[in-house]
């Protein structure tokens, strides 16, 4: 299989972009592709410790803590940036989805707060351009038409326990959408998957998925919607261009039911096949976030950004993904007719 599809994507651009959460599971795939573009990357970590990694990337480490406002006006003031990408998440040690906000407060936290935090350094510094990542998939409406688009409501009403970590979303699309000097892009990623990420060589819910500790509920009937870590790279990379606005899906070309992809990935890992488990087992074990994640949920339609930035995932459904791209043999180069 070759690196990327040969899609004319442009000339390199030599603008500056800060990335804050670059030393994050994203922001790591990220980094490398906006050098080899062309771009002069600022990297923006709370962590002291990733410094070295970012800079071997090719980018210039900014240790900054995201909830910390003077630290990040300071910060994007002194980096001057024409773009920011808004990458920051707390997911790594998540590792059940039964108390589903308090696994998410930390990231909600730096989507409300550290957005807002960011979008008033971006005001304050001029800068023209915005990239916020989000989330498409459990967070669509559970009804109606099963493959979602970017015009698909949002759940008016998801379980209890997932409440907050929605209303953040809501909060990060509609703060950076309503921006007048700026343009605002919001991706909806759907699950990544790969390398640092959860489902990934080392990852929390693989590790799961090995001990047979991730069942089938019910029927499996939710639909989840797959993207490989350097696909949603790419497609972050193409969503910097001028003609980039509004909501886009980050997916690969295949949803599929709870039911199809778990023992497709346990297959793939070498791992035995999950339980099943009726829908009484899985409140007690997953409570009402699970059941919904595993029987209710509607997948992502990826038309959007094929139609407008020109991307096309390679690993076209999670299928080959699984197989090919779950360790650090995926390939970190730069995106499509790049050399």
């Amino acid at each position: 299989m070759s690196d990327y599809q040969s899609v004319p994507f442009g000339a390199r651009h030599h603008g500056k972009i800060l990335v804050a959460g670059a030393g994050g599971t994203l922001g790591r795939r990220l980094v490398p592709m906006l050098v080899r573009e062309g771009y002069d990357v600022a990297a923006m970590t709370r962590s002291a410790d990733k410094a070295d990694l970012l800079r071997s990337l090719g980018a210039e480490p900014v240790i900054v803590d995201g909830l910390d406002r003077p630290a990040v006006m300071a910060a994007v003031a002194d980096t001057e940036p024409e773009a920011i990408v808004h990458e920051m998440t707390s997911l790594a040690g998540m590792t059940s989805i039964r108390r589903f906000d308090r696994a998410f407060a930390q990231t909600n936290l730096l989507r409300t707060e550290g957005l807002d935090h960011l979008l008033e350094a971006a005001r304050a510094a001029g800068v023209r351009r915005f990239v916020a990542q989000s989330f498409g998939n459990w967070n669509y409406e559970r009804r109606g038409c099963a493959i979602k688009t970017e015009d698909d409501p949002l759940d008016p009403d998801p379980p209890a326990a997932m409440r907050e970590t929605l209303s953040a979303l809501r909060h990060l699309e509609d703060a950076v959408l309503r921006e007048d000097a700026i343009d605002g892009v919001v991706l909806r990623y759907a699950t990544l998957y790969g390398p640092g990420a959860l489902i990934g060589e080392g990852g929390a819910m693989l590790a799961q998925v090995r001990k047979r500790r991730i069942p089938i509920v019910g029927d499996g009937g939710g639909v989840w919607s797959f993207v490989h870590v350097d696909d949603a790279a790419e497609a972050t990379v193409r969503a910097l261009e001028p003609t980039a606005r509004g909501i886009y899906n980050i997916a690969d070309d295949e949803p599929a039911r709870v039911a199809t992809w778990l023992p497709e990935l346990a297959r793939a890992i070498g791992a035995k096949p999950p339980h099943h488990i009726p829908l009484w087992a899985g409140r007690i074990v997953a409570g009402e976030p699970g059941v919904s994640l595993f029987t209710r949920i509607h997948g992502a339609s990826n038309a959007k950004a094929r139609r407008e930035l020109n991307w096309e995932p390679r690993y076209r459904t999670w299928r080959d993904g699984f197989r090919r791209g779950l360790g650090e043999h995926a390939p970190t180069t730069s995106p499509a007719g790049v050399p």
